[in-house]
């Protein structure tokens, strides 16, 4: 029995015992309340940007998150006639045992730490400001300012 299939029996199991969501949006949501406990989504699915956020919301709430071959096996384990992106197990049910399984067996992804780049911020040649040059002409005559009168002076 492959992964594939133990999480298409996980899927049934669930669905008639416990709770499952449909679609996409639904598994979304699902993921970011925190209420599912294992996530299913077709590796067929075009455009792929329809399922790409969904390992990356698992990784950050801690969800089992794999990717199935085709989603019209997707969908029949969901019971539906038609295919289905992605699936969300939000009650186990019976599925439990199954669940545990699979979080077993699943490798646990490598946590990549990369060096975090700090960008020092670039500072802007600061002009200096110059000051303005007096011309005095060299026959001009200064005169000297009065002095303020003390009250001395006044007497």
């Amino acid at each position: 029995m492959t992964d594939a299939d133990k999480i298409y029996e996980a899927i049934e199991v669930a669905r008639s015992t416990g709770k499952i969501k449909k679609g996409t949006n639904e598994v979304t949501k699902a993921m970011e309340r925190g209420v599912a406990t294992l996530v299913a989504y077709a590796g067929d699915v075009n455009p792929p940007e329809i399922t790409m956020h969904l390992p990356l919301i698992a990784k950050e709430k801690d969800i089992l998150c794999v990717e199935v071959p085709t989603k019209e096996e997707l969908g029949a384990a969901a019971g539906l006639t038609v295919g289905t992106s992605a699936v969300a197990i939000t009650k186990e049910g019976e599925a439990k045992k199954l669940i545990v399984e699979l979080k077993k067996g699943a490798p646990k992804p490598e946590a990549k730490v990369e060096p975090v780049k700090e960008e020092t911020p670039k500072e802007e040649p600061v002009e200096e400001e110059k000051a303005e040059e007096v011309k005095v002409e060299p026959d001009a005559k200064v005169e000297p300012k009065e002095e303020a009168k003390t009250k001395e002076d006044k007497k």
